[in-house]
Protein backbone atom coordinates (compact mmCIF):
# COMPACT_ATOMS: atom_id res chain seq x y z
CA UNK A 1 0.00 0.00 0.00
CA UNK A 2 1.27 3.45 -0.79
CA UNK A 3 1.86 5.42 2.27
CA UNK A 4 3.47 8.66 2.98
CA UNK A 5 7.18 8.53 3.25
CA UNK A 6 9.63 11.19 4.75
CA UNK A 7 12.70 12.60 3.72
CA UNK A 8 13.85 14.63 7.09
CA UNK A 9 17.00 15.98 4.82
CA UNK A 10 15.88 17.84 2.69
CA UNK A 11 12.67 19.02 4.67
CA UNK A 12 12.74 23.18 5.88
CA UNK A 13 9.95 23.41 8.05
CA UNK A 14 8.04 25.73 5.62
CA UNK A 15 5.01 24.00 7.09
CA UNK A 16 3.53 24.12 3.48
CA UNK A 17 2.32 21.06 4.14
CA UNK A 18 0.07 21.96 6.93
CA UNK A 19 -1.47 24.88 5.50
CA UNK A 20 -2.05 22.86 1.68
CA UNK A 21 -3.95 19.85 4.26
CA UNK A 22 -6.27 22.57 5.47
CA UNK A 23 -6.79 23.63 1.98
CA UNK A 24 -7.36 19.96 1.34
CA UNK A 25 -10.09 19.17 3.97
CA UNK A 26 -11.92 22.60 3.50
CA UNK A 27 -15.31 23.20 2.04
CA UNK A 28 -14.04 24.93 -0.90
CA UNK A 29 -10.76 23.58 -1.77
CA UNK A 30 -9.15 27.45 -2.51
CA UNK A 31 -6.58 28.66 -0.44
CA UNK A 32 -7.55 32.23 0.11
CA UNK A 33 -11.24 31.16 1.01
CA UNK A 34 -10.46 28.33 2.92
CA UNK A 35 -8.35 30.84 5.29
CA UNK A 36 -10.17 33.84 5.15
CA UNK A 37 -13.71 33.72 4.50
CA UNK A 38 -14.47 29.97 5.45
CA UNK A 39 -16.70 30.11 8.80
CA UNK A 40 -16.56 26.28 10.18
CA UNK A 41 -12.15 26.29 9.86
CA UNK A 42 -10.56 22.87 8.35
CA UNK A 43 -7.50 20.99 10.62
CA UNK A 44 -4.27 19.96 9.49
CA UNK A 45 -3.78 16.33 9.86
CA UNK A 46 -0.20 17.11 9.56
CA UNK A 47 2.16 18.45 12.21
CA UNK A 48 5.82 19.67 11.43
CA UNK A 49 8.30 18.72 14.25
CA UNK A 50 10.80 21.11 14.53
CA UNK A 51 13.68 19.85 16.34
CA UNK A 52 16.16 21.71 15.11
CA UNK A 53 18.35 21.48 12.86
CA UNK A 54 15.62 18.63 11.85
CA UNK A 55 12.67 19.11 10.69
CA UNK A 56 9.40 16.69 9.60
CA UNK A 57 6.24 16.20 8.55
CA UNK A 58 4.40 14.30 11.24
CA UNK A 59 0.77 12.13 10.35
CA UNK A 60 -1.32 8.96 10.56
CA UNK A 61 1.45 6.19 8.98
CA UNK A 62 -1.47 3.80 8.05
CA UNK A 63 0.11 1.06 9.64
CA UNK A 64 -0.12 -2.87 8.73
CA UNK A 65 -0.70 -3.60 12.78
CA UNK A 66 -2.20 -0.34 13.67
CA UNK A 67 -2.40 -0.13 17.75
CA UNK A 68 -4.90 3.33 17.27
CA UNK A 69 -7.41 0.68 15.54
CA UNK A 70 -6.97 -2.33 18.77
CA UNK A 71 -7.41 0.45 21.28
CA UNK A 72 -10.72 2.49 19.25
CA UNK A 73 -13.24 1.41 22.33
CA UNK A 74 -16.35 2.82 19.99
CA UNK A 75 -15.13 1.56 16.49
CA UNK A 76 -14.58 4.64 15.07
CA UNK A 77 -10.71 3.64 13.42
CA UNK A 78 -11.04 0.99 11.67
CA UNK A 79 -8.33 -0.68 8.68
CA UNK A 80 -10.01 -0.69 5.42
CA UNK A 81 -9.73 -3.75 3.95
CA UNK A 82 -9.50 -2.50 -0.42
CA UNK A 83 -7.22 -0.19 0.92
CA UNK A 84 -5.22 -1.05 4.10
CA UNK A 85 -5.89 2.86 5.02
CA UNK A 86 -6.27 3.33 8.70
CA UNK A 87 -10.34 5.02 8.18
CA UNK A 88 -11.77 7.26 11.45
CA UNK A 89 -15.70 7.51 11.10
CA UNK A 90 -15.97 10.92 13.50
CA UNK A 91 -19.70 9.92 13.89
CA UNK A 92 -18.73 7.13 15.94
CA UNK A 93 -15.86 8.51 17.95
CA UNK A 94 -16.86 9.10 21.64
CA UNK A 95 -13.47 11.23 22.13
CA UNK A 96 -11.59 9.05 24.72
CA UNK A 97 -8.32 9.45 23.04
CA UNK A 98 -7.12 5.63 23.46
CA UNK A 99 -6.26 6.06 20.13
CA UNK A 100 -3.68 9.41 21.01
CA UNK A 101 -1.60 7.72 23.84
CA UNK A 102 -1.15 4.59 22.20
CA UNK A 103 -0.03 5.76 18.46
CA UNK A 104 3.63 5.27 18.42
CA UNK A 105 4.13 8.14 16.05
CA UNK A 106 1.72 10.99 17.11
CA UNK A 107 -0.17 10.85 14.18
CA UNK A 108 -3.50 11.58 15.19
CA UNK A 109 -4.56 14.70 16.31
CA UNK A 110 -6.99 16.24 19.08
CA UNK A 111 -9.60 18.42 17.86
CA UNK A 112 -10.23 20.38 21.02
CA UNK A 113 -13.63 22.22 19.29
CA UNK A 114 -15.17 19.05 18.21
CA UNK A 115 -13.44 17.03 21.48
CA UNK A 116 -12.33 14.41 18.94
CA UNK A 117 -9.45 13.16 17.07
CA UNK A 118 -8.11 13.85 13.53
CA UNK A 119 -5.81 12.34 11.34
CA UNK A 120 -4.72 11.81 7.77
CA UNK A 121 -7.13 10.05 5.06
CA UNK A 122 -4.47 10.88 2.41
CA UNK A 123 -6.92 12.94 0.72
CA UNK A 124 -8.54 9.79 -0.11
CA UNK A 125 -10.35 10.59 -3.79
CA UNK A 126 -6.92 11.96 -5.28
CA UNK A 127 -4.27 10.90 -6.63
CA UNK A 128 -1.37 11.93 -4.57
CA UNK A 129 -2.39 13.98 -1.05
CA UNK A 130 -2.07 17.72 -1.08
CA UNK A 131 0.82 17.58 1.49
CA UNK A 132 3.08 15.70 -1.03
CA UNK A 133 1.80 17.23 -4.27
CA UNK A 134 2.37 20.20 -2.90
CA UNK A 135 5.84 20.37 -0.80
CA UNK A 136 8.17 22.48 -2.81
CA UNK A 137 11.71 20.42 -1.85
CA UNK A 138 10.18 17.05 -2.22
CA UNK A 139 10.23 16.17 1.50
CA UNK A 140 7.21 14.08 1.53
CA UNK A 141 6.92 11.17 -1.36
CA UNK A 142 3.80 9.14 -1.85
CA UNK A 143 4.90 5.72 -2.78
CA UNK A 144 4.74 1.92 -1.55
CA UNK A 145 7.82 1.22 0.91
CA UNK A 146 7.79 -2.09 -0.10
CA UNK A 147 8.37 -1.92 -3.51
CA UNK A 148 11.86 -1.69 -5.52
CA UNK A 149 12.99 2.14 -6.08
CA UNK A 150 11.01 3.40 -3.18
CA UNK A 151 12.62 5.97 -0.58
CA UNK A 152 12.85 3.08 1.87
CA UNK A 153 15.72 1.67 -0.62
CA UNK A 154 19.01 1.74 0.17
CA UNK A 155 21.04 4.39 -2.11
CA UNK A 156 23.77 2.99 -4.11
CA UNK A 157 27.32 3.68 -3.66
Amino acid sequence: MERILIKPEVCIGCHLCEIWCVVAHSQTKDIIKAFLHEKVKASARVIVEEKLPVTFALQCRHCAEPDCVFACISGALYMDAASGRIVHDSEKCVGCYSCVLVCPYGGIIIDRENKKVIKCDLCQGLENPYCVSRCPNGALVYADPEKKGGVMDEPNV
